[in-house]
């Protein structure tokens, strides 16, 4: 009972530092979360106790190894893992919420971007009846009502 609490303690710290904001918290979320899902292959399908394998313990009460290995694997893993993102976490700028004008499109002092026409009324009366004719009926630039051609 204490291992299946101990687990839903990392993995709920694990969530909650993973839905920070700051690199590093995600990048702690993460480790709390592995080793949650150590113990969880440590204590999958293991009897409530095993023995030594060495002495006075039959063959088949021996502690598995196979499992062991598995978590041994994934620690190392682990380990890798939080040193790369840590090293990404050093290296970022922490530049995600400012705004980068240039790529944006933004410009200042209210002026135009070259990228945006602006439509005088002129123009939208043209669109109109171009959509007009290509669904068949007559557009009247005053009121904006689509009329069919049996209808004018």
């Amino acid at each position: 009972m204490i291992i299946a609490i101990t687990i839903g303690i990392l993995i709920a710290g694990g969530v909650y530092l993973v839905l920070q904001r700051g690199m590093v918290r995600i990048v702690f979320g993460m480790t709390l979360i592995s080793h949650a899902v150590n113990l969880i292959i440590l204590s999958a399908g293991v009897p409530a106790w095993r023995g030594q394998p060495f002495g006075s313990t039959a063959i088949e009460d021996a502690a598995d190894p196979l499992p062991q290995a598995f978590v041994l694997t994934a620690i190392v893993i682990t380990m890798a893992v939080t040193a790369f993102m840590l090293t990404l976490a050093a290296l970022g700028t922490n530049d995600d919420t400012k705004r980068d004008k240039k790529r944006d499109g933004a410009v200042e002092d209210g002026a135009v971007p070259n990228n945006i026409v602006a439509l005088t009324s002129d123009d939208v009366a043209v669109a109109r009846d171009d959509v007009a004719t290509a669904s068949g009926g007559v557009a009247t630039a005053s009121d904006g009502d689509v009329k069919r051609g049996d209808e004018a």
